[in-house]
């Protein structure tokens, strides 16, 4: 049996709890715009104290241990479940990663007992989040995506033919979740591979972990932070898509298990390429959030796709800045069965987690840079984490989180390019 719809906005605010899987900023961006829009305190479930998310007062912070196992994380839901069912109340399940999506996906069915659960069917998640059947839709519809090669990692005899790339090359694992379980040295979100050596102790690396899928080997598109763009879109019941973002990223986070993690997103619609994203939703019946990585490519002007995010991006809030409540979008559809009325998120934002002397330092491009700086002068700049309903204790720990980018940034990006005469 599933959960019913509520009748009212009234009904949200007196019965629904959102229960929230991870303390990341989007985590706390999901604490934030519960409270904000219907008055709601979240569960969120962690595997660690993440201060700027546990020193919030509109959140119940538990640590879970095992959390992250399928087996630990639905007995916790079903415990809760039951507890809110006990008071009347249903829950509504949103994560923070790439593992959470997939998991709650595949379990839809049984959670939806005592949780409205937003994300789209397993076997449509499986199929579009294997970058191979990406590129293979991507290429079907004539949307444009790098130059793609894939090796299988669960193949222990297999050998990868390194000396036939040009360098340097992308690569990264085609399952970000199964992904997450794998251990070895060295171990990046993604892999900027100048050499053969390099890419085949990568290659050796993965066979020898838990990785089972694929390695994808792929086209660098040339260019800094600067080329790459998010473009987020929502889908109603009737799989139209009904608001679309879309922002370039200034500066993305460097550090080794964060690279492609988007800290400075400026708004910027490119119509053509949003258009391709739609499509590509429309095509394959999705329903909620999605959101795309995509970069420029100087070398033939077009905007080339990498991957779809089956859930809403670490990122979300900046779909707020520009004029459409993410958490609105979901609760009317999911939570009230509302038929959706047009979004318009084009209002000019700056999403940011990082200090204006992080831009200033890093941005070589002039123009951005200054355009990017314009809009802290403008108070256009906005971080999620500064909610000042919120606890002073949280105040502090927002600011901590904030200002450590500037540590961040000179660890990994200012004093590499001091060591190499740049």
């Amino acid at each position: 049996m599933s959960v019913k719809f509520l009748s009212s906005e009234a009904e949200v605010r007196k019965r629904l709890v959102p229960v929230v899987l991870g303390a990341d900023i989007l985590g706390y961006s999901y604490v934030r715009c519960f409270h904000e829009t219907y008055g709601l305190s979240s569960i969120v479930l962690a595997t660690a104290d993440v201060k700027a998310t546990s020193s919030s007062r509109f959140c119940d912070y538990r640590i879970v241990d095992g959390i992250e196992s399928d087996e630990v994380l639905l007995a916790t839901l079903a415990q809760i479940g039951e507890g809110l069912r006990s008071q009347g109340k249903v829950g509504m399940l949103v994560g923070s990663g790439d593992w959470y999506a997939r998991t709650l996906s595949a379990h839809k069915e049984e959670l939806s007992e005592w949780f409205y659960v937003p994300y789209i069917d397993f076997a449509l998640l499986d199929d579009i989040t294997q970058k191979e059947r990406f590129y293979a839709i991507c290429e079907e519809l004539g949307i444009p995506y790098p130059k793609t090669l894939l090796f299988d990692c669960a193949d222990q005899d297999a050998k990868i033919d390194a000396g036939s790339f040009r360098y340097p090359v992308i690569a990264k694992p085609s399952n970000s979740a199964r992904y997450h379980y794998a251990e070895f040295p060295g171990k990046k979100k993604i892999f900027e591979v100048r050499t053969p050596e390099e890419l085949e102790e990568i290659y050796r690396n993965l066979q020898a972990s838990c990785y089972d899928r694929e390695l994808i080997v792929q086209d660098l598109v040339p260019g800094d932070d600067d080329g790459l763009r998010s473009i987020t879109c929502f889908s109603d019941a009737s799989g139209t898509p009904v608001m679309t973002c879309m922002g370039r990223v200034v500066l993305q986070d460097h550090a080794p298990l964060a690279i492609g993690n988007p800290v400075c997103i400026l708004s910027e619609r490119v119509e053509k390429t949003i258009e391709e994203a739609c499509r590509f939703l429309t095509h394959v019946g999705y329903r909620g959030f999605a959101n795309f990585d995509v970069k420029y490519d100087p070398r033939d002007g077009e905007y080339k796709f990498f991957e779809v995010n089956t859930r809403p991006g670490r990122n979300t809030f900046y779909v707020d800045l520009a004029g459409s409540n993410f958490v609105r979008l979901m609760v009317e559809d999911f939570v009230l069965g509302a038929k959706i009325e047009p979004q318009d998120a084009t209002k000019p934002f700056l999403y940011t987690c990082v200090p204006r002397y992080v831009v200033k330092r890093t941005v070589g491009d002039p123009e951005l840079r200054e355009q990017t700086l314009d809009m802290y002068r403008r108070d256009l700049a906005k971080c999620p984490l500064f909610y000042k309903p919120d606890t002073l204790s949280h105040a502090f720990w927002a600011a901590v989180t904030y200002y450590h980018q500037i540590t961040k940034f000179k660890r990994y990006v200012w004093d590499v390019r001091a060591s190499n005469g740049a």
